[in-house]
């Protein structure tokens, strides 16, 4: 496949518990996963893809991102893959704190990245993001990971997302922009 042939239809999952309550959520994966609303969230963003085209549902494989793609690939009639490469940043120690109090270590000040390779104990870079989701895009790209051709459905994070706009606008992770991914929102783009 050639660079900028395929189409993707990234998806942030819907409105998890931990989100409803304010908190960084990073790769915990607690249950619950999504609230009532998300659930509903998940639902009209099948609808919102139902002319897509796409041949494959690809989701992180934490539980809110699989709650999710689960009704987006069925209204599809669409394999779902797993794929831990697009898992949300690891915030390490900060994950379950209040978003309004962590602050150390995330490097993000005013929806602007200050510091790229600022990470929480035991927790991700913003720079560790951005290549491991690169590097993801770039296997998607160059047909590395098998998607049929048709376009494919990426059921991630806000993090993940945020990451993959800037390299493919070709911004680096140093001065991105970090605002807000709305839950279940739908983003198009040719790869």
């Amino acid at each position: 496949m050639s660079a900028g042939a395929l189409v993707a239809h990234w998806v942030r999952h819907g409105e998890s518990e931990w989100n409803a309550a304010g908190l960084l959520q990073g790769q915990s994966d607690v249950a619950p996963g999504l609230t009532r609303l998300g659930h509903r969230q998940a639902r009209e963003a099948a609808a919102s893809l139902a002319g897509s085209g796409a041949g494959v549902v690809v989701s992180s494989d934490l539980r809110r991102a699989m709650q999710t793609a689960a009704p987006i690939a069925s209204a599809l009639r669409a394999p779902l893959q797993i794929e831990p490469r697009l898992r949300e940043r690891s915030l390490g120690s900060a994950e379950g704190r209040p978003i309004a109090d962590a602050t150390e270590g995330i490097g993000v000040i005013d929806d602007i990245v200050v510091d790229a390779d600022a990470k929480p104990k035991g927790g991700e870079s913003v720079r560790e993001l951005y290549e491991r989701v690169a590097l993801y895009i770039d296997a998607l790209r160059y047909g590395e990971v098998v998607t049929d051709g048709s376009p494919a459905v990426l059921v991630a994070h806000g993090g993940v997302i945020r990451v993959a706009r800037a390299y493919l606008s070709g911004q680096l992770p140093d001065k991105m922009s970090w605002a807000a991914v709305d839950n279940a929102s739908v983003w198009r783009v040719a790869l």
